[in-house]
């Protein structure tokens, strides 16, 4: 049962997530890019980018980038799922995280993608490779590896939080959040007029 709930919550969005109703906005109405709400860090190796990816965040993006992404999950239910399963955690909060290759043969350590948030320090509980490269930790110069990381619930991604990697951190996701709730504003006003 505890499963069902699970994969039920990583695809069905925040109601199902027990969050409410009134959080999720229409699909297909949303007009931001993923690079407006990315949150990045730089080192001299690579470039790292997380985009979180709660259905009440990526509906406000693009149509055709929402599409993408909410299949992303719902195809990686079961390994997602499993991975949660494993840490113990009910309802995940998901990241898409890319790593960008900046110099020949770029190291990079996946478990140090960090997250501060309502005065707690959130490491990741499982990762789900998506790219084959990601198995080595290292990566050419123009080259991506991307992962999901599950994080524990508990992530307030409606107010301020920073990521950190390496010693390394970035706190402009208050940016995004102000730029999320417009977006959510227009979003609303344009499906129901």
């Amino acid at each position: 049962m505890k499963a069902a709930l699970l994969a039920l919550a990583l695809v069905a969005g925040p109601a199902a997530a027990g969050l409410p109703a009134q959080d999720t906005v229409p699909a297909g109405y949303g007009s931001l890019r993923r690079d407006d709400i990315a949150i990045r860090l730089r080192t001299a190796q690579v470039e790292i980018q997380l985009l979180p990816l709660d259905e009440h965040i990526i509906r406000l993006l693009a149509p055709d980038t929402y599409g993408s992404l909410a299949a992303l999950v719902r195809s990686l239910r079961g390994d997602l799922t499993d991975a949660a399963r494993r840490a113990g955690v009910l309802r995940p909060t998901l990241f898409m995280v890319t790593f960008f290759g900046l110099v020949p043969q770029a190291r990079f350590t996946p478990e140090d993608v960090n997250i501060t948030s309502r005065g707690r320090l959130f490491r990741p509980v499982g990762i789900v490779p998506l790219s084959p490269l990601w198995a080595g930790n290292q990566i050419e110069a123009r080259q991506q590896a991307m992962a999901l990381y599950l994080f524990e619930e508990g992530i307030g991604l409606a107010e301020h939080l920073t990521v950190s990697y390496e010693g390394m951190s970035n706190d402009s996701w208050s940016r995004a959040v102000s730029l999320l709730e417009r977006e959510r504003a227009r979003v609303t006003a344009r499906a129901n007029p």
